[in-house]
């Protein structure tokens, strides 16, 4: 059983294995608020290849993202644990009709690091979603 904490912003678990479903519960809520809360505070997302951002520029880059108006699906590949620290590896795709009828499709293979926190909750700190970039 996955034990899994509500706060008002968004659910995060104590099973490094399912953080990446939280991640994509955020996503598809649509809200930027429910994104940063899975990354620890000076989390850094690489968005663009060799440009790792925290903060505001965090946001932004997933931002991005989310203004496609597109769900993102994902099947982590490998989970490596150990102590505090968890390696995700995790194929993700967004894809459908955006609001212009174009059809859309952003994909990628994350390698994404988490810390498990002082509450037992793990974060995001290195999101790089196109992995090897």
């Amino acid at each position: 059983m996955v034990s899994i904490h509500q706060n008002p912003i968004v659910r995060l678990t104590e099973s490094a294995g399912e953080h990446p479903f939280v991640f994509a519960s955020a996503f598809n809520s649509g809200r930027s608020e429910a994104v940063e809360a899975v990354y620890e505070p000076n989390a850094v997302l690489i968005a663009q290849p060799g440009a790792p951002a925290s903060g505001a520029q965090r946001a932004a880059g997933n931002q991005r993202l989310l203004d496609l108006g597109l769900p993102i699906r994902l099947t982590p590949r490998h989970v490596y644990e150990v102590d505090d620290l968890a390696l995700l590896i995790v194929d993700w795709v967004i894809e459908g009709t955006d609001a212009d009828g174009s059809e859309v499709r952003v994909e990628g293979t994350a390698t994404d690091v988490a810390r498990r926190g002082e509450d037992g909750r793990w974060r995001y700190v290195i999101d790089n979603p196109f992995g090897t970039a």
